[in-house]
């Protein structure tokens, strides 16, 4: 079967976003924006770009260079310079990551269900990092490989069903932080990583974060989190709510009790091992996949 063109996985789901007060949105353009917008993709189509030049992605990097044409333009070709130069259009195909489950209990990163506005939820458990052990089974360049085929998964796969469940053009993802027994030397240890990742999550994949959650923040780690914040601009951390132990109401607000995991405060009864493995959510319902496929496994089993 001859694998879906881009052109028809569009289709295939809404392109409009849900009705906003915030302009820059495909559901809410001002008439400047529009104008903008027409003369980048001119220009674009000018330098024979002819993939990832659909209006969602267009405003996007416009979002992120706040409309700026010369600087949304510069951003754009960078990232499709990084796109080849990291094999990152055939990476879902190329990249298995087949110590996962291994390194899932020492680095717990998972996608499960959505949020109240139809949004994958995106979990890390950043104080059960114990780098030492990971790098005995995989590496740091290896870990990034994983980050960008989750991100290419998550927009070839996760949106689209996701959108075609909301009924409205859905490009975020609402990612909740555990820092549950983190210390400060194991902010230090990734703080490598977090840096790198960090830059490929600005620079490749703008305007992806929707609502960010860290929950059981220690005492004190508004200092640790300085470190991170080096790494973040502006809009970006005025996105993050950083919450101490008693979180579950604040997520409860923005996540369905059904689609919350017990363990924080949730009615979604599942063990850590199939939290960390199973990636349960549209994008695994027949009802909601479309042309795009079924998201990919990331390891073989």
């Amino acid at each position: 079967m001859a694998k879906a063109t881009e052109a028809e996985i569009l289709a295939s789901y809404p392109q409009v976003n849900a009705p906003s007060e915030v302009t820059g949105y495909s559901s809410n353009l001002t008439k400047e924006q529009e104008g903008i917008l027409e003369q980048f993709r001119i220009v674009l189509d000018a330098l024979g770009y002819t993939e990832r030049t659909d209006t969602a992605t267009l405003l996007r990097f416009l979002r992120a260079r706040k409309f700026d044409l010369e600087k949304a333009k510069a951003m754009y070709i960078k990232c499709e310079e990084w796109r080849k130069q990291f094999g990152t259009n055939t990476i879902l195909e190329d990249f298995h990551y087949d110590e996962k489950p291994l390194v899932a209990s020492m680095y717990p990163q998972y996608y499960h269900k959505t949020d109240i506005e139809g949004r994958p939820v995106y979990y890390e458990e950043l104080g059960k990092v114990d780098l030492n052990k990971m790098l005995k089974i995989t590496t740091e360049d290896r870990m990034l490989k994983n980050l960008v085929w989750e991100y290419e998964s998550f927009t070839n796969n996760r949106l689209p069903a996701c959108s075609r469940k909301a009924g409205h053009l859905v490009e975020t993802s609402c990612t909740i932080m555990d820092l549950k027994g983190i210390s400060p030397m194991s902010i230090y240890t990734v703080s490598n990583y977090v840096r790198r990742a960090s830059e490929i999550g600005q620079d490749y994949y703008p305007e992806r974060m929707g609502k960010f959650y860290c929950i059981n923040a220690p005492f004190g780690f508004a200092t640790a989190f300085k470190i991170i914040k080096a790494f973040l601009d502006p809009v970006t951390v005025n996105k993050i709510h950083i919450l101490g132990s008693s979180y579950s109401k604040e997520l409860l607000k923005q996540i369905p009790a059904e689609n919350l995991p017990v363990k924080f405060g949730g009615k979604s009864d599942i063990s850590d091992q199939d939290l960390y493995l199973s990636d349960i959510g549209p994008w695994r319902d027949p009802e909601y996949i479309g042309p795009e496929g079924e998201a990919p496994k990331q390891f073989e089993k």
